[in-house]
């Protein structure tokens, strides 16, 4: 095991991937992992985790839990985003299903990817074709988003439909990527997001989206009180 953490200050959850999306099962109820979103909402007005009690919106940006789980095709509770997130130390073990909540410092071996906020939702640094650029972390998205001048150079592999909260459904191509975090290689598949999208990813200074994809195979550490993501 590539990390270890106080088992008593630490809260475990089943962790699970379905069609693309990040879920944790907290007291029998699915709830999706987004780092992409910087608000928390749900069917219940609290949610608690690990001694921690967390005061729940009904939406955002007019999304509602039982329209979530229309748009993604898995029935949730509610979404878990960085107003909750950023208060622990995360880890997320793929091969395992499992998630821990960790009210303290967590000991992980792995490349260790620096990060900072915007809104509260983390930027990382990709070097993609030779150039470092930054990115948004984003367990909530299926595949990445790289700006469409940039990928337009890369051949085409297949279409992908994808929604956003506050502006709804859109399909865009799919291409396949090879980036290095922190020279550890990846191959992502990578989209397009929709101009009025890549306009709100530009207010944050970032170049496009990296997904859960990275997730896949790998346990992932979420260390947002020392802006570090770990990658083992």
């Amino acid at each position: 095991m590539s990390y270890k953490y106080y088992a008593d200050k630490t809260f475990e959850a089943k962790l699970t991937f379905v069609d693309g999306h990040v879920f944790a099962n907290i007291n029998d109820r699915e709830w999706l992992v987004d780092t992409g979103a910087p608000t928390s909402f749900g069917l219940s007005s609290s949610l608690k985790i690990n001694g921690c009690e967390f005061e729940l919106h009904n939406n955002y940006l007019g999304l509602s839990a039982k329209e979530l789980s229309m748009h993604i095709g898995h029935v949730v509770y509610g979404l878990i985003g960085t107003d909750i997130l950023n208060q622990f130390n995360i880890v997320m073990d793929y091969e395992n299903e499992k998630i821990a909540f960790s009210n303290e410092e967590v000991a992980m071996g792995g490349t260790e990817v620096p990060m900072h906020k915007f809104m509260g939702i983390p930027i990382i640094n990709a070097k993609i074709d030779g150039q470092n650029r930054k990115m948004f972390f984003d367990t909530g998205a299926q595949i990445s988003y790289w700006h469409g001048n940039s990928i337009n150079a890369y051949e085409s592999i297949d279409t992908v439909k994808d929604f956003y909260p506050g502006f709804g459904e859109f399909e865009t191509k799919v291409y396949s990527i090879d980036i290095e975090l922190e020279d550890k290689p990846f191959n992502i598949r990578c989209g397009v997001l929709p101009n009025q999208l890549e306009m709100a990813l530009s207010m944050g200074g970032t170049e496009g989206i990296i997904g859960n994809e990275i997730m896949k195979n790998r346990v992932v550490g979420y260390f947002p009180k020392k802006d570090q993501i770990v990658i083992s």
